[in-house]
């Protein structure tokens, strides 16, 4: 089953005196790489997250970010104030001393400023963990579920491109004879220009003619290039379809294109081989995607 590296997944727990938001975000990337933004009351459990987070997503680059409604006022915090009054008396003196204005929405200002609030440190309760560990698990399910809907999107795609590289190997053989006659001519005229046909040794020149065929011969690529083709779809329906491997099957039949046009020697099939590494290189950039 192909998954693609990319998706999103979310979970939202509630508790007595607030409301946690857990979003997962996950980005193509050669190996797992996880960025955690969350409150300073779940810091120590930092390490323990980031390991459920690498037992289920395996690979990506992983985004964690977790945001704390507080639904109880008491909770709020309070106003410091001996720190406000100070804030105060120091921007009026400042005020004063450049002739600027000030009114009562400078208290907005202040409020803003570092120690305005005074917030009693909470603990991490042991209950309250587990209630966001769980909402954590049903982020990374609902991650996985996206994953899986666009692995199936990315399926499809990838079937079509080597099913048209398949048909295009097809297509080549029609030409391929009609390359060998021109050949042929060709050097036959080649040689007719040069010196007397009936000087010519008849079997030395079947002998080379024969070599420098052979030299064009395309036949075992064609045969590698389908055995390719047919190795990556039976990759793509295996249960635990691997993206790194799908980009290694890329290479191969990249190499066998290749192959196939410096030895065409034929514009019909050089044409068709542009159309192969056209769908090739789709092939590649959706392969990066795979999980």
């Amino acid at each position: 089953m192909i998954k693609s590296m990319t998706g999103f997944g979310k979970s939202v727990c509630e508790l007595d005196t607030k409301i946690i938001n857990i979003e997962l975000k996950s980005l193509n990337s050669k190996q797992l790489d996880i960025y955690t933004r969350i409150p300073g009351i779940y810091r120590e459990k930092d390490i323990e997250m980031r390991n459920i987070i690498s037992q289920y997503l395996k690979r990506g680059k992983i985004e964690l970010n977790m945001v704390v409604e507080i639904t109880d006022t008491k909770n709020s915090g309070k106003v410091n104030a001996p720190v406000v009054k100070e804030y105060y008396n120091q921007l009026k003196e400042i005020g004063k001393d450049l002739d600027i204005d000030y009114n009562d929405t400078i208290l907005q200002v202040i409020m803003r400023l570092p120690d305005a609030l005074k917030i009693d440190k909470e603990e991490l309760e042991q209950e309250e963990w587990e209630i966001v560990k769980k909402g954590l698990l049903e982020a990374i399910d609902s991650l996985n579920n996206f994953r899986k809907q666009e692995g199936e999107a990315l399926k499809v795609d990838l079937l079509s491109n080597v099913e048209s590289i398949e048909k295009n190997i097809d297509e080549i053989t029609p030409f391929e004879e009609d390359r060998i006659n021109t050949v042929r001519q060709r050097l036959e005229s080649n040689l007719n220009e040069l010196t007397e046909i009936d000087k010519v040794d008849t079997n030395r020149f079947e002998q080379e003619l024969i070599y420098y065929i052979e030299k064009l011969d395309i036949n075992e690529e064609k045969v590698r290039l389908k055995n390719h083709c047919r190795f990556f779809k039976e990759v793509v329906e295996n249960k635990d379809a691997n993206g790194k491997k799908l980009g290694f099957i890329a290479q191969e039949m990249g190499r066998e294109i290749n192959t196939i046009g410096s030895k065409a020697n034929n514009t019909d099939i050089q044409r068709i081989v542009v159309m192969m590494k056209d769908n090739l290189e789709r092939i590649k950039e959706q392969a990066l995607n795979v999980l």
